[in-house]
């Protein structure tokens, strides 16, 4: 794909040098984009074929994975209720609490926050695509 996208500019250019026409151009130039717009298209269902696989999974473990996944992160991110509740009684504890979730997820390596976002995105674009196509509801 990046190969192609290289390639688009000095195709365009070349097709301003060598068709007069500006309506013959324009349509040129125009296939071009179409065809830029298919390899991204094919490169982005390649990449979602393998999620859509494993969404469709008939084994449990591998077609929830995502989803218990995100909802592991909810229930951290609803944690912040309890806390605000904890802070107004007892704002020494709450302080306490934070500083002992801070200290542990600073020891979370980057790459595990980097596989979850690719995660979510990854299974957010899955169900898009799989409501799109009238597969999942």
């Amino acid at each position: 794909m990046a190969l192609l996208e290289a390639l688009i500019s000095p195709i365009a250019g070349i097709i301003d040098k060598i068709i007069p026409d500006p309506k013959a151009r324009d349509a040129a130039k125009l296939e071009l984009l179409k065809l830029q717009g298919a390899q991204e298209m094919e490169a982005i269902r390649t990449q979602l074929s393998a999620i859509l696989a494993e969404a469709q999974s008939t084994d449990p473990w591998t077609s929830r994975a995502r989803p218990a996944f995100l909802y592991v992160m909810y229930a951290l991110l609803l944690w912040s209720i309890p806390m605000g509740l904890i802070a107004a009684a007892q704002p020494q504890m709450a302080d306490d609490i934070a500083n002992g979730m801070n200290a542990y997820l600073a020891g979370i390596p980057e790459p595990l926050y980097a596989l979850f976002g690719t995660g979510y995105l990854g299974y957010t674009a899955a169900r898009t695509w799989g409501k799109l196509k009238g597969v999942d509801k």
